[in-house]
């Protein structure tokens, strides 16, 4: 059996960052088209004409390539969003029906003892082992 274990916030932080990444080197690739795909002949030969544009093909092939990649990193931005708001959207449908029942147990209890049986265990009573007081959760031992 696997166990998944998934932080909707930290998923929709990691589209946020991917989607900025994505458009830096969606920018750089821009700035660098002419440059890569215009390449002057270094002389009036044609073996300078010929590596020019040799060079300016291959610039081509890398624009087209990274084209690709950008629809790619986008299409996965979209879908790790959609993850995030799925996960979000389970987590949100499961803990409001648990809460109700939460709430149930815990009202009795709380108007017995003015705490909740189930609760965070942050305000729990502590036992000092060294001198056998039982302190209440607001002071410290």
């Amino acid at each position: 059996m696997s166990y998944v274990v998934v932080l909707p916030h930290a998923l929709g932080t990691a589209a946020t960052e991917l989607a900025g990444l994505g458009a830096a080197v969606s920018g750089a690739n821009a700035a660098a088209a002419a440059q890569t795909t215009q390449v002057l002949a270094a002389a009036a030969d044609e073996v300078s004409a010929a590596i020019a544009a040799l060079f300016s093909a291959h610039g081509h092939s890398y624009q087209a390539l990274s084209a690709q990649a950008a629809s790619f990193q986008a299409q996965f931005v979209r879908a790790l969003a959609a993850g995030a708001d799925a996960y979000g959207a389970a987590e949100a449908a499961g803990a409001s029906p648990l809460q109700s029942v939460l709430d149930v147990v815990n009202a009795p209890v709380q108007v017995l003892t003015g705490r909740v049986l189930i609760g965070n265990g942050v305000n729990g009573d502590r036992f000092d082992t060294y001198t056998g007081i039982v302190h209440d959760g607001n002071q410290s031992i």
